[in-house]
């Protein structure tokens, strides 16, 4: 069993206008994902939902001010992205990037060493790979091919999954895996990614764990092969209503406008206040 707990969380990036001030992106983000639950975030663009993904994972462009990310007890934010990694995390990102001159193959196989702590047998790790791409329709062929380098929109979200079942992190944090997909490859990362959930991770004990999901995406088109256990509305930089998967199909028949509406007047009665003191 694993939980990844957020705490009042509050994120800044730098502005872009030189001697600007910082742009609060998270305004207060409270979350818990437990091992074998699926929580689906949803909201408008510009909403936070990616930099909240992000801050988990520590990239480097955006800061916590306050608040906290913790993985069983342990201070996440003390933690190097590499030791995040290794702890336990993985970010499947909205815009995987290319890696020239390193093969599939050896980038996987260096990745799977550095969490499980040693290199996998080379014949049981072939056996592994092979298996692995067969399940998510990836020609044997790419192994040998440059990461994402040449790869179409649906092939490097496939193989964010294939790293996702290799690595089997104790919580995967997806940021929009769905968006740029067609009906089949959808149906073939989804199908992947409910894999990693019930396959989970060993935890010691013999038996496996299963994995814990957070996929953050705009569409409920994703969560009729996911299905989500609880939904989060997120709106101007932090949660503001959860519920369970009733709640995303009220966001597809109705969209954002309730939440996004209710957000604004939050913020004219706080900036009315501010005036008034």
């Amino acid at each position: 069993m694993t939980t990844l707990e957020i705490k009042d969380l509050h994120v800044e990036v730098a502005n872009p206008d030189q001697g600007g001030e910082p742009i609060r992106i998270l305004k207060g983000v409270d979350l818990t994902v437990r091992s074998g639950e699926t929580h689906a975030i949803m909201g408008p663009n510009g909403s936070g939902k990616s930099t909240l993904s992000y801050a988990i994972a520590g990239h480097p462009k955006y800061t916590v001010t306050s608040g906290s990310i913790t993985l069983d007890g342990e201070n996440v934010l003390d933690m190097s992205v590499d030791e995040r990694a290794r702890a336990g995390l993985f970010l499947a990102m909205q815009y995987p990037v290319e890696v020239p001159g390193v093969s599939t193959s050896n980038f996987l196989r260096t990745a799977v060493t550095a969490v499980r702590g040693e290199a996998p047998k080379l014949r049981h790790w072939v056996k592994e790979v092979k298996t692995s791409m067969g399940e998510l329709e990836i020609d044997p062929a790419f192994a040998e091919r440059s990461v994402n380098e040449g790869f179409s929109g649906g092939e490097k979200k496939r193989h964010e999954i294939l790293q996702l079942g290799l690595l089997k992190p104790k919580i995967a944090i997806l940021d929009e895996t769905d968006s740029g997909l067609d009906v089949d490859a959808l149906r073939i990362v989804s199908e992947g990614v409910n894999r990693y959930k019930e396959r989970g991770w060993a935890d010691g004990s013999g038996e496996p764990t299963r994995g814990g999901l957070l996929l953050i995406t705009h569409y409920t088109r994703i969560l009729r092969y996911i299905a989500p256990d609880h939904v989060h509305v997120f709106v101007g930089g932090r949660i503001v209503e959860s519920g369970g998967s009733e709640l995303a199909d009220e966001l597809d028949a109705n969209g954002y406008d309730r939440f996004t509406a209710g957000a604004t007047q939050s913020r004219e009665i706080g900036t009315a206040a501010t005036a008034g003191a």
